[in-house]
């Protein structure tokens, strides 16, 4: 099979490999000649679309003929232009599908003494602000010797914020940094302040609320007169702390999964990105979690999302997010529909809507349960949407101060960056997947040579529940863990 077409009404279909002007191809019983080559993920016209009309894929508009496009031409941006603006009208019209029967499923996790469940038992040193990031990476470097047993890792996650800060943005970093202090993967934590930075301790304790002694210690450098010498005593205390935990048997139930793409490609949303979206529907017929975020990156295409949001109170919250985030476009002066890179277009995402209708393939057919707003915790079992940009980065973090246990980000040209959270790499392509493999965890190529997507999301289930109970993601090996702060706010 050389073509695909997605949806009955599309009126273009994506090639699966590479096809060669003049040869004559068949999808859906029609026969139709490229016109010109065209690259794998790219579109050809299955008809031909008057000047004006809509390009259909997904059974969804995904743009505008910009001239009269004829049967076998290519489309892509030389002659599609995105039908999108800033305002949009929605209506809530509810619809609902059945999700997989799945048997239950367990994890080798980690308990922890407020109930919830983890997947790592790592001790994090968070700071709260920018100055301290030096000492952080040195206390990493030097107490390395505290990683042993069933402790299976000490690190940082250096950030240039916590100061010259003010109002929401001040408050944005504050909370961001308090939710990885509560990480459930964080066996033990250290918090790292300077002592005269616009986060105080004070202010940091009261976003934290309520912690356990044990598993949380405060260090302010300015305070001591050798902070290597307090910040090794106080790691050497959360060691034998953390060294208490062992793995057990824990239900699937308990799992929370981000779920993310980046460097996508013609093929994202119709290989990996359903593989996750039925990963999605399995998890949550098993009683877990999911979170699918980046927000520009469901314009156009947010009513697929919209009409299963599970009542009309998640529908209002999920259609102000969207709005939300379109009014601060607009207060920058920016259009809403400029996203695709220039990767994406490489690989043949013509549109904003056209990479918005793949994004949201992560979701699956489950109901949406709740909106949280940036770095909100996950508290209702199901799919969840989350508030976040779609910089890769920066959307990974927001999953992890959500606490998404383990974060799955689909990719058809690969990336090697890695958040806090186990960051599991899955192609779209098996060329990609043979090119990276010091980068890709998992090929959902697959899909394009034959694979059904239902086999795909299972053997997806089980290599999710085998990185839960510690098989290590190709970012981990590398060391490639980072956090990047959504920011939005005056720098003093």
């Amino acid at each position: 099979m050389k073509l695909i077409r997605i949806h009955p009404s599309d009126n273009v279909a994506v090639a699966l490999t590479d096809i060669k002007k003049g040869e004559t191809v068949d999808v859906d019983g029609i026969r139709v000649t490229a016109a010109e080559d065209i690259g794998r993920g790219h579109k050809i016209a299955l008809a031909d679309i008057s000047s004006g009309a809509a390009v259909v894929k997904y059974g969804n508009p995904i743009g505008n003929a910009k001239s009269d496009i004829r049967t076998g031409e290519w489309v892509h941006v030389h002659n599609t232009k995105t039908g999108l603006s800033e305002t949009a009208e929605y209506s809530y019209n509810h619809k609902t599908f059945e999700l997989p029967d799945v048997s239950d499923k367990t994890f080798e996790g980690y308990k922890r003494s407020d109930g919830r469940a983890g997947v790592r038992n790592e001790i994090w040193i968070i700071p709260t602000v920018g100055c301290v990031n030096g000492v952080a990476q040195a206390l990493v470097r030097e107490n390395q010797d505290i990683v042993t047993g069933t402790i299976e890792g000490l690190y940082t996650f250096p950030h240039p914020f916590g100061c010259s800060q003010m109002g929401e943005d001040h408050a944005q970093t504050r909370k961001l940094l308090a939710s990885l202090v509560r990480h459930p993967n964080a066996a033990a934590v250290l918090v790292l302040s300077l002592g005269c930075e616009n986060l105080t301790q004070e202010q940091f304790k009261e976003e934290l609320g309520e912690w356990d002694d044990e598993r949380v210690k405060f260090l302010v450098c300015q305070d001591v007169e050798d902070e290597m010498e307090a910040g090794s005593k106080l790691l050497a205390e959360l060691a034998d702390y953390a060294g208490r935990f062992t793995r057990e048997s824990i239900s699937a139930s308990e799992l929370v999964v981000g779920m993310k793409c980046g460097g996508s490609d013609g093929l994202s949303g119709i290989t990996a990105n359903p593989t996750v979206g039925r990963f999605s529907d399995r998890l949550v017929a098993l009683g877990g979690s999911t979170v699918l975020t980046e927000v520009p990156e469901m314009f156009g295409a947010e009513n697929i999302l919209f009409s299963r949001c599970e009542n009309e109170e998640v529908y209002k919250k999920a259609v102000e997010m969207v709005e939300d985030f379109k009014d601060y476009f607009v207060r920058h002066g920016q259009v809403v529909y400029e996203n695709p890179s220039p990767g994406n277009k490489a690989g043949g995402i013509t549109t904003l809507e056209d990479k918005s209708c793949g994004c949201v393939q992560k979701g699956g057919s489950a109901q949406v349960v709740d909106v949280l707003g940036y770095a909100d915790p996950v508290v209702k079992k199901g799919l969840n949407m989350l508030t976040g940009p779609g910089n890769d980065l920066v959307s990974a973090t927001a999953l992890t101060a959500s606490g998404a246990h383990i974060i799955l980000f689909t990719t058809g040209r690969g990336t090697p960056f890695g958040a806090p959270a186990p960051t599991v790499k899955i192609s779209s392509n098996t060329a990609l997947y043979d090119k990276k493999s010091n980068w890709i965890d998992f090929n959902a190529g697959t899909v394009a040579e034959g694979e059904s997507l239902d086999a795909a999301g299972d053997r997806l289930l089980d290599f999710v529940l085998e990185i839960a109970s510690g098989r290590r993601t190709k970012s981990e090996e590398h060391g490639a863990r980072d956090i990047s702060i959504f920011k939005d706010g005056v720098v003093l």
